[in-house]
C-alpha cells in the first residue's frame, strides 16, 4: 500500500462519523454485516442502504443513497465491482466526502470521477481490518 493510500485511509477513519453502507446485509455471517457491525461498535453511525431490507443493526435501511436524510461522510460499498459506477455517482450527488470499496471491489473509472469531485477514495481494502490496524498505531 502506498504512503498516499495510507494517509487517505487514516484521514477517513479519523474524521468520518457517518458511514452509509451500500449492500449492508441482514445475514450476520456475511462480511457485509460483520464489518458494519464492528464499525458501529467503534462509535461510527452506520446507515444501511439496501432496497431489500427495512432495518438492520437497529437502524432503518434506505433503498438508495438519495433517500438518506442526513449528511454522509463515507459511502462504504459491498457490491460487485461492475455495480460500483452508479453508486459512486449517487455518492457524489449526495455530497459524500469519501468512497470506500471493500475487499475485492474496485473501479478505476468511478474512483477517478470521485476524486475529480473532491472525494477521498479507498479501493480493495477492508474497513474493519484497516480500522483495527489504524487503532493499534494510535495507542
Amino acid at each position: 500500500m502506498s504512503y498516499e493510500e495510507q494517509q487517505t485511509i487514516e484521514r477517513i477513519l479519523r474524521t468520518a462519523r457517518t458511514i452509509a453502507t451500500v449492500g449492508l446485509s441482514n445475514d450476520a455471517t456475511k462480511p457485509a454485516h460483520t464489518v458494519p457491525a464492528y464499525l458501529q461498535s467503534q462509535g461510527y453511525r452506520v446507515i444501511p442502504v439496501n432496497p431489500t431490507i427495512s432495518e438492520v443493526l437497529g437502524q432503518k435501511a434506505y433503498a438508495s443513497l438519495a433517500e438518506v436524510p442526513e449528511p454522509i461522510d463515507v459511502v462504504q460499498i459491498f457490491r460487485r465491482s461492475e455495480q460500483v459506477g452508479p453508486i459512486v455517482d449517487e455518492a457524489i450527488a449526495a455530497g459524500a466526502k469519501a468512497i470506500w470499496m471493500q475487499m475485492g471491489i474496485s473501479d478505476e473509472a468511478a474512483a477517478a470521477r470521485a476524486r475529480a469531485a473532491g472525494l477521498d477514495v479507498v479501493m480493495n481494502q477492508c474497513m474493519r481490518v484497516q480500522h483495527i490496524r489504524w487503532s493499534s498505531t494510535m495507542i
